[in-house]
């Protein structure tokens, strides 16, 4: 999830431009959930990067 679209009821701005220290405090919450697979964006992402890897490892490996 990300805070593109979140409107801070706050300061009226958008959330992930961090105007104020409640929106800069959702955005740390939200960084803090998402966890270190964040970087994979969704789980199909990282089910199609571990079926490659699976496919490369097995081509390596096959004999020639």
């Amino acid at each position: 999830m990300t805070a593109d679209w979140l409107v801070c009821a706050n300061c009226a701005g958008r959330v992930s431009e961090g105007r104020c220290a409640v929106c800069r405090a959702e955005l740390a919450r939200l960084r803090q959930e998402r966890g270190p697979w964040a970087a994979f964006g969704s789980p199909a992402a990282l089910v199609a990067l571990l079926l490659t890897l699976a496919a490369v490892a097995f081509l390596v490996t096959r004999p020639a």
